[in-house]
Order: C-alpha cells, then sequence, then structure tokens
C-alpha cells in the first residue's frame, strides 16, 4: 500500500542527523552489530519503508523472540577463533533455515532440509555451530529456497575481527597493512516487488521467480534517500543501519562490501579509487604473512551475488593543483610537510600549499548552487549564497556520490533519486564522526 511520499523531510533529517553528535574527532566510525559468539535469531514477517514512501511487507531475521525484524538481519560480530553458535527460532508459516557461506557449519534439530537442517514452520528451530577460522566480511541468509527468501529479506552480515592484531576494532586482518580510521559496511540488495505482494496475499504460496524483476535497490536493507540517515531512526525500526561514509583527509576508509542478492551491482566510488584488499575472507597476499601485496586499485567494484569485498579507501586532495583549505590570505594555515609530503596534522598536500583553484567562480547571482554548496570551493569553508538558499552542508564538507554504476538501479520503482546510493562525506579536520 502506498503511503504519502515525504522525500525533502528526510534529506533535512539525513543531513541535521550529522551535526547531532557529541563524540571526539578521533573516535572510530564502526559497524553498528550484536557480539557473539553466541545469537539466537528469530524469522519473523513485517513491513519496510522505502524512500518512495512505500510499505512492504518483507521477512527478516530478529535478535531474540522480542526483537524486531530487520533487513537486512542483525550484522553479527565475533572474534577469529570463536566457536560460534547460532539459533534459529521461526515464527514464519514457511520453513526457514540459516547458511554460513565461507564457514564449515555443523546444524543439529530442527529437520532436514535441500541445503541444511531447517526450522519448521510455525514455531520450529534449529541450531549452527562453527567456527570463526578466518578473520574477513562475510555474510548469511536462508538456504530454504534462498530465490525467494532472500529477496524477502532473509540475509545478513557476519564480521569476523583479526586475533594477533594490536586493536581488532581499528584492523581488517591480522597484517598491519589493513589498519583503518573508520569502517563501513555495504551490503547491496534488490526485490522484486511482485514477490511481496504475493506472499503478502498468502505467505505459503507457491512463487514463480523465472520473470525476476527488480524495481528496489538496496544498501544495508534501505533505499536513497534513507541511506543517508543515521542508525536507528526511529520511523525506520526495522531498517537500522545506516550506510552513509565519513571520513578526515588522509584518513583510511574499510569498506565491507557485500552482494547479498541475485544479482550482479557494480558499486561506484566518486572522489577517488579504492585498494581491494580482500576477497571473500581471504587477503589478497601473494604469500602468508606477506599483506595485501596483490591488492587492486579500482573505481566500481563489480559486487557479484554471494561474494564479499574489504577495501581500503583514501581521500586526500593530492593531484588537485590547489590548496584544499583555501589561500592563506583566505585562512592562515601552514603545512609542514612529513615524510611523503603532507601535512601532520591537516593532511594537506603540502605541493599545493596556497594555491588558489584554478577557475573564476562566477558570480552568485549567476549559479544556481546545489543543496550541499556551502558557498565556498574550499574544505571547511563557507560563502556567499543566492537568497533563500538553505545550507545543507553543516560542516562545509566534500560530498561525493558511491552508487551502483547501473543506473536503472539509482531509483525507487522508477522514481529517480533513489535506489543503491548514497553519500560518502570528507569532513573537515575537527569535525566529530561516529
Amino acid at each position: 500500500m502506498k503511503q504519502t511520499l515525504f522525500q525533502i523531510p528526510r534529506w533535512l533529517a539525513a543531513v541535521l542527523a550529522l551535526t547531532l553528535t557529541s563524540v571526539s574527532p578521533s573516535a572510530l566510525a564502526a559497524i553498528v552489530g550484536i557480539p557473539g559468539p553466541t545469537f539466537n535469531l528469530t524469522a519473523k514477517a513485517g513491513f519496510i519503508s522505502t524512500g518512495d514512501g512505500n510499505s512492504v511487507y518483507a521477512w527478516g531475521y530478529a535478535d531474540c523472540p522480542n526483537g524486531v525484524m530487520q533487513y537486512p538481519g542483525p550484522t553479527l560480530i565475533v572474534n577469529q577463533g570463536d566457536n560460534v553458535t547460532v539459533n534459529l527460532s521461526n515464527t514464519l508459516p514457511v520453513p526457514v533455515s540459516i547458511v554460513f557461506p565461507g564457514q564449515t557449519v555443523t546444524a543439529s534439530g530442527g529437520n532436514p532440509g535441500l541445503i541444511t537442517r531447517q526450522a519448521a514452520a510455525g514455531n520450529g528451530t534449529v541450531s549452527y555451530t562453527f567456527t570463526a577460522t578466518q578473520a574477513g566480511t562475510y555474510h548469511y541468509h536462508s538456504g530454504t529456497q534462498p530465490s525467494v527468501q532472500i529477496d524477502m529479506g532473509l540475509v545478513g552480515a557476519l564480521i569476523v575481527r583479526p586475533s594477533g592484531a594490536a586493536d581488532p576494532s581499528r584492523q581488517a586482518y591480522s597484517h598491519p597493512a589493513t589498519a583503518f580510521d573508520h569502517e563501513y559496511l555495504f551490503l547491496l540488495t534488490e526485490m522484486d516487488l511482485r514477490i511481496h505482494e504475493q506472499l503478502a496475499a498468502n505467505p505459503t504460496a507457491t512463487v514463480d521467480t523465472s520473470a525476476y524483476k527488480p524495481v528496489y535497490w538496496f544498501v544495508n536493507g534501505r533505499t536513497a534517500p534513507d541511506t543517508m540517515l543515521e542508525n536507528n531512526v526511529a520511523w525506520l525500526p526495522s531498517q537500522p543501519y545506516n550506510s552513509m561514509p565519513r571520513m578526515h583527509p588522509g584518513e583510511k576508509l574499510l569498506m565491507r562490501v557485500i552482494g547479498g542478492g541475485r544479482d550482479l551491482h557494480p558499486f561506484h566510488t566518486h572522489g577517488n579509487n579504492f585498494w581491494l584488499i580482500a576477497r571473500d575472507g581471504r587477503l589478497l597476499e601473494s604469500a602468508p604473512g606477506a599483506g595485501p601485496d596483490l591488492a587492486a586499485s579500482d573505481f566500481t567494484l563489480r559486487t557479484a551475488p554471494g561474494e564479499t569485498y574489504d577495501a581500503i579507501y583514501e581521500w586526500t586532495g593530492k593531484g588537485l593543483g590547489w590548496d584544499i583549505y583555501g589561500t592563506s590570505a583566505q585562512n592562515p594555515h601552514t603545512c609542514a610537510p612529513d615524510g611523503d609530503g603532507y601535512d601532520f596534522n591537516t593532511r594537506e598536500w603540502c605541493a599545493d600549499h596556497d594555491k588558489p583553484i584554478p577557475v573564476v567562480m562566477p558570480n552568485v547571482q549567476d549559479i544556481t548552487p546545489g543543496g550541499h554548496y556551502s558557498g565556498s570551493p574550499y574544505l571547511g569553508m563557507f560563502g556567499a549564497l543566492p537568497p533563500g538558499q538553505t545550507v545543507l552542508n553543516q560542516n562545509a564538507g566534500y560530498f561525493h556520490m558511491w552508487h551502483s554504476h547501473n543506473e536503472k538501479e539509482i531509483v525507487n520503482n522508477d522514481l529517480f533519486p533513489g535506489g543503491m546510493m548514497t553519500m560518502l562525506i570528507i569532513e573537515p579536520p575537527g569535525t566529530p564522526i561516529q
């Protein structure tokens, strides 16, 4: 059933949410999830919201019997070497299960299924155990009629923190070359609305998936503009996870990307290339202990169904040919280069220090700026805007769109903009990031 569109307030709320944190500038932007090694999940039905104002019937895993159905399911976070137990209860009118790609799993209880043991319809239970032997990014999903149940929402992320790291919360693998300052999850999925409408009318119906045609594309269970809201927004109770990355110049951002659906999604990062350091929980290294010496630089991650990826993204402004902080006349500051040519504190590329932007900026009367233009081309600086122009860029950061490069996937049921799209914000030094 359709609801009233409220897209503009969502965009405003997304931006305002960025200014409401009270954490220190050095705080780690970490992935939200539930710690293990024991988890109690329940398969439930519920509704999710899409950016065009639609309410969609869906299935999902909830944390504990009294938890809310989530899309995607709760992000499970464990440590390398943990003996993990996942107990699944089922309230759906059809059998449900979980498989954990990349793990050697033992299932007990429940009933035999085609791929794994499953919890019977109504009130069945089943348990899965495995040892998290390899650090990395993984996912889990229903192994019962997956062509239907994954699309319905029975999918989630599994993160294994490395052993042998000085700080496992700031390192993707045991090798120090995988260290990062912030991490973000990008679980990419899609939905065929017809499947959801059919099962909303009859949850036990036989669904024909041969003519699969998705019309919604999600990052962490949200379509744009909802991807840019904070975690745990009150009006998205079943879609708690944010997917809007933020960083300061010179920091390392770990991208944990998961192909959670049945389609390939080319996920494109504007602003800079990323370095792909691992695939399917395996570091791209030439020999054990070598570190990611086989890492590859790219600007589009061709996210295949069922695969997971770890990538490191950096942004410094190097090579732009102008001082990202403005000239000394506009913004008095110095640049003392370290051994790599960057200022130790601001991470400015000192070779471009004090260089103005090499274009003549048009008069304010002659431009129609976007909502996220601060009035200045320089990071952390504000300038004149036309009368009545709303300043959505509260910190004068740089916004870079991250989205699917399959253009049809950045709509919500044919409404643009939406879908598999979010923004990376390069924040000025000192801006709090959580």
